[in-house]
């Protein structure tokens, strides 16, 4: 890998995260003209998860699968996505509803019929456990595994049937037979392969350890090299072991997947697991940003593996810029789901997130009569914990019907976190301009209480428009904006900059009509 030769092609790249475009086959699209993998010809185009998909944990449980994510502050949390063809992926339920903290890389697995998710935790730092007798719930509260000082646990079932949890660092803990507390201390059992210091990396910080077996080995598949920072930072490596308990051989190949260019696609890809197709092959799922697009978060990748002679593995689509054949034999189902809302039913959890909220604020958000009623809180979005989505194209449009109580303010938003957003929002005599996570100019609002308003983003230019009439005539608000820095890299936090609404000051918004368009 040519690692050192990157070194000035980065300290080159703009601060925005910009760089030549990269030419790619034009993706199919399904709800709301929202892109989707499938291309309806046997062959599917990266992303599999457009947008903020982060870390994913997959599951093979007979012909189905099921795929869920790091959802950080957005509660609720842990959305479990089904397929029965690893391509094509609807929401079925959000597992998590009990604010813990932040989600980082959660690990969903399934043990003599007994579904479990283990998830680690910023804020506070630790790992906790939740069950369901069913892959749509209900799931129990969440029970605190202790775990201080490690993210990432990987589960895997021992030769002798003993249960563990692999964690960050190449460590590792038992679990007890039913999965719900540990057994004795963390143990250090792997020392990650090391890449050359030459190479443009964020940081060693091995994470995400995933353990599959396969025949006589189990094969552990670790990222390392930093999650953000550097695009050719974060890396997959392997080893294997003919027993859970070591030693462990470095894979070769190490690393098996790397981005090595500022030209490709897909950046700073890692945080593999290895899984069974539906007709035998094998693939692996992972993420990675979007060349140019940090704003849109880790996006979910899916990749062909080879399983060569040795019994080693190997990754081979390449830099996932074109179209791969898809795996044979599943069932294909439409893939995502609309962001459009009449609001006949609040789709929380699978649908609309509240970001970070308190215990009360699942009543703030109801359903009547087609409206979604939020009650206001506090005085901006920043302490408002706002209702957002997750949009996974490079350009779309957002417009909404809103109206406002007395006292109150509501607007439209493009939401990082509570520190970097933007937007446009009201009350009865004036608008509010949101910028850098602020709020700046205070024009005269000539159209009181209620109005439509929209919002379009189009690869990283923000505009908005207000309409009195329904939608029918629309007049353009004097203010423009650039969102291309809204991202990780330089806020932190590993988010994502999604569309959303908020309801401030007091009384209660009611919005109707959200129509939501990828252009």
């Amino acid at each position: 890998m040519a690692g050192a030769a990157l070194g000035g092609a980065l300290s080159a790249l703009p601060a925005t995260g910009l760089a030549t475009p990269v030419a790619a086959p034009t993706p199919r699209r399904g709800y709301d003209n929202q892109r989707i993998a499938d291309l309806g010809d046997g062959r599917f185009l990266n992303p599999l998860m457009a947008g903020d998909h982060p870390d994913p944990t997959i599951l093979k449980d007979g012909r189905d699968y099921y795929m869920t994510f790091s959802t950080f502050d957005s509660y609720p949390g842990l959305v479990i996505w089904h397929s029965r063809d690893l391509v094509n992926w609807t929401p079925r339920t959000a597992a998590l509803r009990t604010n813990i903290g932040a989600v980082w890389a959660p690990e969903l697995t399934k043990h003599k019929g007994r579904y479990y998710l283990y998830v680690p935790t910023k804020n506070p730092t630790t790992s906790w456990v939740i069950w369901a007798d069913h892959i749509d719930g209900p799931w129990s509260e969440p029970i605190d595994l202790k775990l201080p000082d490690h993210i990432d646990p990987g589960h895997a079932v021992g030769e002798d049937g003993s249960r563990w949890l692999f964690l960050s660092g190449g460590d590792r803990i038992r679990l007890s037979d039913d999965g719900l507390s540990t057994v004795g201390t963390v143990e250090h059992v792997y020392d990650p392969w090391r890449y050359p210091d030459t190479w443009d990396v964020e940081g060693f910080s091995p994470e995400g350890p995933k353990v599959t077996r396969r025949g006589d080995w189990f094969y552990l598949v670790t990222a390392v090299g930093g999650t953000a920072g550097p695009p050719t930072g974060h890396m997959v490596i392997a080893a294997r072991s003919r027993s859970i308990h070591g030693p462990w051989e470095h894979h070769p190949g190490n690393p098996i997947v790397r981005t090595t260019s500022l030209q490709e696609k897909w950046w700073s890809r890692g945080h593999a697991t290895l899984v069974e197709g539906p007709d035998g092959s094998w693939w692996s799922v992972y993420h990675g940003y979007e060349n140019g697009y940090w704003t849109l978060g880790r996006q979910t990748l899916l990749d062909p593996v080879e399983w060569t002679p040795d019994g080693w593995f190997r990754m081979t689509g390449g830099d996932l810029s074109r179209p791969i054949a898809k795996p044979r034999g599943g069932q294909a189902v439409r893939h995502g789901q609309p962001l459009t809302d009449d609001f006949g039913t609040l789709a929380l959890g699978t649908k609309w997130n509240f970001f970070r909220p308190t215990p009360e604020d699942r009543a703030r958000a109801r359903v009547q009569d087609g409206a979604l009623l939020l009650d206001a809180k506090g005085k901006a979005p920043s302490d408002g914990a706002p209702l957002l989505l997750i949009a996974g194209d490079t350009s779309y449009r957002f417009e909404c019907d809103i109206e406002i109580a007395p006292g109150g303010t509501a607007g439209l938003i493009l939401f990082y976190d509570d520190q970097l957003y933007c937007g446009l929002g009201f009350d009865e005599q004036r608008f509010v301009t949101h910028q850098y996570g602020i709020e700046r100019g205070r024009p005269a609002n000539p159209l009181g209480k209620r109005m439509r308003m929209r919002v379009t983003n189009d690869r990283h230019i923000v505009s908005f428009h207000t309409s009195g009439d329904d939608g029918r005539t629309w007049q353009r608000f004097d203010r423009g904006m650039e969102v291309s820095g809204y991202h990780h890299n330089v806020r932190g936090g590993f988010l994502m900059l999604r569309p959303g609404l908020y309801s401030a000051g007091a009384g209660t918004a009611r919005f109707r009509d959200f129509r939501f368009t990828a252009l």
